[in-house]
């Protein structure tokens, strides 16, 4: 039965480097959040769009609100995390400190939801992508994962929703 339990573990170990590695080289095919999103809401709605072709514009806007320190930080912001932290402790309203490489890491390789369990992988995940893909990739893969409405995925696509 261990053995069974280890061949497991390092089979969804050696499936997540693999994911790690493909994903710095290739954008996605889909994420888990997009399939999720396709199962709530019944549509999908994706563009990729090269990094290049994306406005400087847009990724500015992006990290100014979603992020100031990107390229600053290893992938965690403490200093937000903290901030979260005491706010949510106040019994406010509940506020995240994830930057956009912990976002991205999410999209990309998890699913959505509250719990330790994926906020730990979420952070392996994170630790990953820093060192293995950058931060322009991450960016990359920021902008053309990220839910912008119900079931819409990543910048190009969202302009094409929204805007026409």
């Amino acid at each position: 039965m261990w053995k069974l339990i280890k061949r497991i573990i390092y089979l969804l170990l050696l499936i997540s480097i693999l994911s790690l590695v493909w994903g710095r080289f290739f954008n996605p095919a889909i994420t888990f959040t997009q399939l999720g999103g396709l199962i709530e809401y019944g549509k999908l709605k994706r563009d990729y769009v090269p990094y290049s072709n994306i406005s400087d514009n847009v990724k500015r806007a992006v990290i100014a609100s979603e992020d100031q320190r990107f390229f600053e930080h290893n992938g965690f912001d403490y200093t937000a995390i903290r901030k979260a932290i005491e706010h949510n402790q106040k019994g406010k309203s509940v506020r995240g400190g994830s930057t956009i490489s912990q976002q991205t890491a999410k999209n990309v390789f998890l699913w959505n939801g509250r719990s330790y369990f994926r906020k730990g992988l979420e952070a392996f995940y994170t630790f990953a992508i820093e060192k293995l893909w950058g931060k322009e990739v991450i960016l990359d893969r920021y902008l053309n994962s990220i839910e912008m409405g119900q079931g819409v995925f990543g910048v190009e696509a969202a302009s094409q929703y929204y805007f026409g």
